[in-house]
């Protein structure tokens, strides 16, 4: 079974990599989805795949990269439309 999981992180997260360290967890585990910067200061990401590989990288999001400092995640999980063939970045 697969799923979906559509995220807004909050704290220092822009200007850190951390559309680039999503998209490494995504990679590494197999999701599909997209990473974006939005203009309040939050990433907004979404993961499609195993629940168990979302979990572990809703995990690692927590941490994200070194300069990063993550306050909050809001975690929606949603029906999965199979929209992605990769994970990528928009802008």
């Amino acid at each position: 079974m697969k799923d979906r999981v559509h995220l807004y992180i909050a704290g220092r997260v822009q200007g850190v990599f951390y559309r680039a360290f999503t998209m490494e967890v995504a990679n590494s585990l197999g999701l599909t989805g997209w990473a974006r910067n939005l203009s309040d200061g939050r990433v907004e990401v979404i993961f499609e795949g195993s629940k168990d590989k979302i979990e572990i990288a809703i995990e690692k999001c927590y941490k994200g990269p070194p300069k990063s400092r993550v306050t909050n995640i809001d975690v929606r999980w949603e029906d999965r439309l199979d929209d992605f063939r990769s994970f990528s970045i928009r802008y």
